[in-house]
């Protein structure tokens, strides 16, 4: 470090140490300022003019370039989208308070895995953030011991930050490892931690399928160690054990949770509020569609690599983000167990049966906001007021909703119904606390009810009767100095003024004391002026500092809650499915499928749910066809035709039958009987 660096880049510089993989973004102000080789970078990749701040050690300019404070987050989405880590270096005081120069600390890093604004997040789709370790690592075993071993056992985790969801499984054996690949084809997470080696690279533990093209974040590897991570999982879980999570048999995938929780306490600076629950994957809980599958199928992603011509753009008739997602997730993990096979089943035959109610259940959900993604925001810190009042309005639909699915008697649906908490307590108090439509931005103010704050309310009275005695003062010199174009007026540089126009200075009393000249005249203050200013701006300034004090500590009591509005929302996502597959079925005339554990695939009048669609669209007929197969007398068809015939549409949509039967869907045929 140079020794004629000023305090504020000594700052940096130290800043700078412990993030050196990142693009260190540093308050200065009203901007985020980048120097050296980063401000090099963030140039060139958000296209930003360079300039240089005073000189290093050898007399040169060190580059810097910025941006606004306020327009930070497009910024930080930009690059990060870029491949980019993000380091954030904020004030942590008030720097009209600071003693010196102001305190500043890394307060949150972003990476692609982190990124949670969810203006640059697909709302339909998931962002997952994975861990992998393998055994050796999480034991510490010595590169002979791991020679002398069997094949590690690799752990996995998976979380998305932006919602909560939180899983861990393990592989082992060449099998395992081609089903993460798999995994990692279909999942796409937005980027990889693992621990690195004595060389610092990821190579000796994370198996080379694993990159994959994606990004990979080395960690040390004391992170993953098997007693370091379980203590880290039950402090995040607040959990005696890992019995209930059915991770007490599993070191490697404990190893990859505790490392991933780990690396997002640091990285984040939170609690991670919404993380209190974590599911064990096993491979035989759901149809596992190798991703050369689930392409050629075209499941959730058409030909041309978008939604569009894939089974689930023409399955997705959801309301809501939530249900989106979790549609898409039914689609990519068919179920493998005949009575949640037939539970979902059910649930879509009354509902498509019961067309009153299910309309009045879509209507109704339509105001729902994606609570996830809000609960995650609140439990990060990011979430603003508009977020919660959001988060308050989706929750008031669940008492409506109870009500109009009471009658509904498939016990799914009233499995679901149950689940649904009016969390009725957490929707008070931020009605309570918030107006109605608040700002987006806590910086702007005005955002709590009056009543909500003996000491915000006796500000905001100072605050408005000063303002009204600031008007009269207006009237009142004009009055007494017959100028009656005299303004008082307010700048942030010069606070309240009174302003005479130059053709009107001839009038202006000797107790006004000149402050300025402007083009067009004078500016001057008083003293009555000064002694309103003073008790006016001192309020102003304390309102919006109680404000963020009620607001934050709303907040934190939301982010409390997270568990039971992600309980909710989980429901509210399950039966937006339901209704959103059996509209599917009512609309497309879809018949609900007999799905046994036989052998017996038989289907009449089977047809392809997105070509038909495209067919209709051009007026034509889609030609529907019958499929018998089963394993005795029928094991194989041999189809013949010409080119364009229709023979891979053939074998497509008997795929298809089943995928869609074992996630709950009715199929389109006249009959079908299809196996699991």
């Amino acid at each position: 470090m140079s020794a004629s660096a000023t305090p504020a880049m000594r700052q940096y510089l130290d800043a700078k140490q412990q993030h050196r993989d990142a693009i260190l973004l540093f308050r200065m102000g009203d901007f985020y300022e980048m120097f050296y080789e980063d401000a090099l970078v963030a140039a060139r990749a958000l296209e930003l003019t360079l300039t240089s701040r005073s000189k290093d050690a050898n007399g040169g300019g060190i580059p810097m370039c910025g941006v606004p404070f306020h327009a930070v987050d497009g910024y930080i989405a930009r690059l990060v989208k870029k491949g980019f880590r993000v380091a954030i270096c904020d004030q942590v005081e008030d720097p009209r308070k600071a003693k010196g120069i102001v305190k500043r600390e890394v307060v949150r890093v972003v990476s692609p895995g982190t990124l949670t604004d969810t203006n640059y997040l697909d709302a339909r789709e998931p962002a997952f953030l994975m861990s992998i370790v393998t055994t050796d690592v999480a034991r510490k075993l010595q590169p002979s011991e791991r020679a002398r071993g069997p094949q590690p056992t690799v752990g996995v985790a998976l979380l998305d930050l932006s919602t909560g969801e939180f899983s861990a499984t393990e592989y082992s054996g060449e099998d395992g490892l081609q089903a993460l690949a798999d995994e990692l084809t279909l999942l796409k997470p937005r980027e990889i931690v693992a621990p690195k080696s004595d060389t610092g690279s990821t190579d000796a533990v994370l198996p080379s399928i694993a990159a994959n093209g994606l990004p990979v974040t080395p960690l040390e590897p004391w992170m993953f160690e098997l007693e370091s991570a379980r203590r880290t999982l039950l402090d995040q879980l607040r959990a005696g054990g890992l019995e209930g999570f059915g991770l007490d048999r599993h070191p490697a995938a404990v190893a990859a949770a505790g490392g991933l929780v780990h690396y997002l306490r640091e990285s984040q600076k939170v609690d991670l509020a919404h993380v209190r629950s974590i599911t064990y994957r096993q491979r035989a809980d759901a149809l596992l569609i190798d991703p050369t599958t689930v392409k050629h199928l075209e499941i959730v992603e058409g030909s041309e690599g978008g939604r569009d011509g894939s089974l689930l753009d023409q399955l997705d008739r959801t309301v809501t983000s939530i249900g989106s997602r979790m549609l898409r997730s039914w689609l990519l993990r068919p179920l493998v167990s005949l009575e949640p096979i037939r539970d979902r089943l059910d649930a879509v035959e009354e509902l498509a049966f019961r067309t009153t109610e299910r309309g009045k259940f879509r209507e109704t959900i339509k105001t729902v906001q994606d609570l996830e993604r809000l609960v995650a925001r609140a439990a990060l810190g990011t979430a603003g007021p508009r977020d919660l009042v959001g988060l308050k309005q989706s929750l008031m639909v669940v008492p409506r909703v109870r009500t109009v699915l009471a009658e509904l008697q498939a016990p799914l649906v009233r499995s679901l119904v149950a689940q649904l908490d009016e969390l009725v307590d957490v929707r008070d108090r931020i009605d309570a606390t918030l107006i109605d439509d608040p700002p987006a931005l806590t910086r702007e103010g005005g955002f709590a009810r009056d009543g909500v704050d003996r000491e915000l309310d006796e500000l905001r009275t100072i605050s408005r009767s000063g303002k009204q005695i600031i008007a009269e003062m207006e009237a009142r010199e004009r009055a007494r100095t017959g100028i009656h174009s005299l303004k008082v007026r307010y700048n942030r540089v010069f606070g309240y003024y009174i302003e005479v126009s130059k053709s009107n200075l001839h009038a202006v009393p000797l107790d006004y004391h000149r402050k300025q000249t402007i083009a067009g005249g004078e500016r001057f203050i008083t003293p009555a002026l000064k002694e309103y200013e003073e008790k006016v701006l001192g309020a102003d300034e304390r309102i919006l500092e109680r404000e963020l004090e009620i607001f934050e500590i709303l907040r934190a009591a939301v982010a409390e809650e997270a568990p039971r509005i992600q309980a909710t929302a989980r429901a509210l996502a399950t039966l937006d499915v339901l209704s959103t597959l059996a509209e599917d079925a009512a609309v497309n005339n879809y018949i609900k499928p007999q799905v046994h554990d036989g052998d017996d695939l038989i289907a009449v009048d089977a047809r392809h749910p997105v070509v038909e669609r495209r067919t209709s669209i051009t007026g034509d007929a889609f030609v529907p066809n019958d499929i018998s197969l089963n394993g005795s007398s029928c094991q194989l068809v041999i189809l013949t035709g010409p080119n364009m015939g229709g023979k891979s549409t053939y074998l497509r949509q008997t795929a298809l039958l089943c995928v869609m039967a074992q996630a709950g869907s009715f199929v389109p045929a006249r009959e079908a009987k299809l196996p699991i």
